[in-house]
């Protein structure tokens, strides 16, 4: 017999932790290869993490709700035979099962405090929230850190002078640590905001959120209290791209084994336009902006419950329409089927979000943080339409849509904002019928 270190495994390149949600298998069930053990969830997404080899689970090193790091055995497996070549011990050694004892005693301890800054009252970017898990820098440590960034927010530079001087032993950090500030008499006392009370009666139903929507809820209010939310409406002539993509459709499928979208064709002129204006392929930590090399595009899609993801399309202004069908395609069937890996929702530079599926003509969509802007797509409607001709002006029927363009005001002005939404509406106008796909 052999025991076999079940481990977190690797999510993708900017994953480095997850929360288990929920054991599959408890101790003493019998495990065949490459079933899933236990669910896992990162802030996005949630996943199965399978067993590499068949055996019987002995032990579980951590409970439900617990955080893991990427890396860390999360439980032990009992194997028939020699055990595998990924760190198994045999059960014959006894100061090799001491050794692994350790290890599980190492991993619980790990995960006796793990780092939770939804607790705080304060904003601290997620670049600086990596820093301090890294460096293991508490939030208690953290919320004593006088920021020099706006509003008193801690920046890169200030929890790395911190950590600096904390590692030396110096009397630095006590100078970093912010002092008790003096009362000020004549400043008015703001009262704290209460939640209203809910009335609840006897008919009612009470349903407790689930883990996403508690998330969703979470990032949406952050986002409205980080960025000035600011929009910028246009009204788009889509005739030619409705009438080609009837026309090609078909043969699109046929070929490429697709189907062909409105939403491709949309996320080919924002790319564009994104490469026309890079100002709004930035994001913002502190009083730094973040001018972003790569044009990853999200996508906004929702849950079959209800809930609602974002999976990104990597380099987007690299691909064809075809490549970007396809890409839009996989996403989207993935997250409908819950199968959207923890990488998939990382790097978004912007967001893209088509109302209009659900016949809304125009939203206020709010920002994906840390980004600075997000796009709507209303729906697409046959209306009346003035057309200008050499000839004289006549009333058409047209194919039209809103664009609406959310964009925080701290570091995008009106002009930007309105500027880039107007280029994104010239492509999808000026769009070639007699293109190939």
């Amino acid at each position: 017999m052999a025991r076999f270190e079940l481990k977190l495994p690797k999510m993708g390149e900017s994953v480095a932790e997850a929360t288990i949600t929920n054991w599959l298998k408890e101790v003493g069930d019998k495990i065949e290869a490459d079933e899933a053990v236990l669910e896992i969830a990162t802030d996005k997404v949630d996943s199965e993490v399978p067993s590499e080899v068949s055996g019987v689970l002995i032990e579980q090193l951590f409970g439900k709700d617990d955080l893991v790091q990427v890396g860390q055995t999360i439980a032990i497996i009992e194997t028939e035979g020699d055990a595998p070549a990924v760190k198994a011990v045999e059960t014959a050694a006894p100061a090799e099962v001491t050794e692994i004892e350790k290890t599980i005693e190492v991993a619980k301890d790990a995960v006796a405090a793990p780092q939770d800054f939804s607790g705080s009252d304060k904003f601290f970017s997620p670049l600086v929230k990596n820093i301090a898990k890294e460096e293991g820098v508490s939030v208690a440590e953290l919320e004593r850190i006088a920021g020099s960034g706006k509003d008193g927010r801690v920046t890169k530079e200030d929890i790395l002078k911190y950590i600096e001087a904390r590692k030396s032993g110096a009397q630095a950090p006590q100078a970093v640590v912010e002092a008790p500030k003096a009362v000020q008499p004549a400043a008015p006392v703001q009262k704290s905001q209460q939640a209203v009370p809910v009335s609840v009666n006897g008919g009612d139903e009470i349903v407790e959120m689930d883990r996403m929507r508690k998330l969703i809820s979470g990032y949406m209010v952050a986002s409205v209290q980080t960025s000035a939310h600011v929009q910028s409406f246009i009204e788009v002539d889509v005739t030619n791209i409705v009438k080609w993509r009837d026309k090609v459709k078909s043969a699109f499928e046929k070929r490429e084994g697709e189907k062909l979208t409105f939403t491709p064709i949309m996320m080919e002129a924002v790319a564009k336009a994104l490469k026309d204006f890079p100002g709004m392929n930035i994001s913002v930590d502190g009083e730094y902006i973040i001018k972003k090399k790569n044009i990853n595009l999200g996508m906004a899609a929702a849950l079959p419950n209800g809930n609602l993801i974002v999976p990104v399309i990597k380099n987007a202004d690299q691909l064809n329409l075809v490549g970007m069908a396809k890409a839009v395609n996989d996403l989207g069937n993935r997250a409908k089927a819950g199968k959207l890996k923890p990488d998939d929702t990382q790097g978004g530079t912007y967001t893209v979000t088509n109302v209009g599926t659900f016949g809304s003509v125009f939203g206020t969509p709010i920002i994906n943080q840390p980004q600075v802007g997000i796009l709507a797509l209303g729906a697409i409607r046959k209306v009346p339409a003035v057309i200008e001709t050499p000839e004289g002006d006549f009333i058409g029927i047209r194919q039209k849509m809103f664009l609406s363009h959310s964009y925080d005001h701290r570091v995008v002005d009106g002009a930007l904002g309105g500027s880039f939404v107007k280029r994104v509406a010239e492509y999808l106008e000026a769009f070639d019928v007699n293109r190939d796909f």
